[in-house]
């Protein structure tokens, strides 16, 4: 799961592989190879760098991490609000 947001957070904020990984601190010989196996799943970032990712890529951390996608769509949706209200309340009810 983290791969697959991962890659759609940087689409969609027109970085490359080797920008991400340069902005979240990597090492530029090796940022692009590394973003690259994160994206596909080879290897996962631990969660330090997936805080830094989740910085670059103005997203909170827990969007990589949520096991259903409504609920990552969700988070994003939340983040991206009080973002843009930050000194509002969101109340949510049952139906």
């Amino acid at each position: 799961m983290i791969g697959k947001r991962l890659r759609l957070a940087r689409v969609n904020v027109g970085l490359k592989q080797v920008e991400l990984g340069c902005l979240a601190g990597l090492d530029e010989e090796t940022a692009s190879s590394r973003v690259s196996q994160y994206e596909r799943e080879v290897s996962a970032p631990d969660f330090g760098l997936v805080c830094r990712f989740a910085a670059v890529l103005d997203v909170p951390e827990a969007y990589f991490y949520a096991v259903d996608e409504d609920l990552a769509t969700l988070i994003l949706q939340y983040h991206r609000y009080k973002k843009s209200n930050p000194n509002s309340t969101l109340l949510i009810t049952p139906n």
